[in-house]
């Protein structure tokens, strides 16, 4: 299925909330690292015995959002970059394709394959997407994929079969 204009509009609102989910989890995130830094730095909680490591336990969780602060905001730029263009049968499933798979119950999910913020849940109109990148198992078995194929992985030891049902 190629997308029309207003699939379009629906990739491009799933892009935008994607973008404002990703800067609100940095916000709360920094947040959340500028009171860990300042409970570290606190003269209060300088150590007085080898025992007393509240000041390096704040040390150590304002290093680890440090980190996860640079990861979202590596996906956000990642995002705000992110060119949405029209399926290209030809190349078939790429970044920035929304698909959906139905499964052999059919029980169908959406997802949208993007470069980064794996496991985002983001609920556009009626439907619930999620997030997967190509670094996934999912991700990389639905790469140069098409329309009513088939894809399978073995989740747990279970074989999975899903088909690609719509790509926009």
């Amino acid at each position: 299925m190629s997308s029309s204009s207003a699939i379009d509009l629906n990739k491009h609102a799933l892009r935008q909330l994607i973008v404002d989910r990703l800067a609100e989890d940095f916000d709360v995130l920094q947040r959340a690292a500028q009171t860990a830094y300042e409970t570290a730095t606190h003269e209060e909680n300088v150590a007085e015995n080898k025992y007393d490591t509240l000041g390096l336990e704040a040390s150590y969780l304002a290093t680890g959002q440090a980190r996860r602060m640079e990861e979202i905001r590596q996906a956000l730029s990642l995002y705000q970059q992110l060119a949405l263009r029209d399926y290209d049968h030809p190349q078939g499933i790429q970044i920035g394709a929304l698909v959906a798979l139905e499964a052999e119950n059919g029980q169908v999910q959406w997802l949208f394959l993007g470069p980064e913020a794996a496991g985002l849940k983001i609920t556009l109109g009626e439907r619930l997407i999620t997030v997967i990148t190509p670094r996934s198992p999912l991700g990389q078995s639905l790469l140069g994929k098409f329309e009513d194929e088939d894809i399978s992985l073995t989740v747990a030891g279970v074989r999975q079969v899903h088909t690609v049902t719509h790509i926009v």
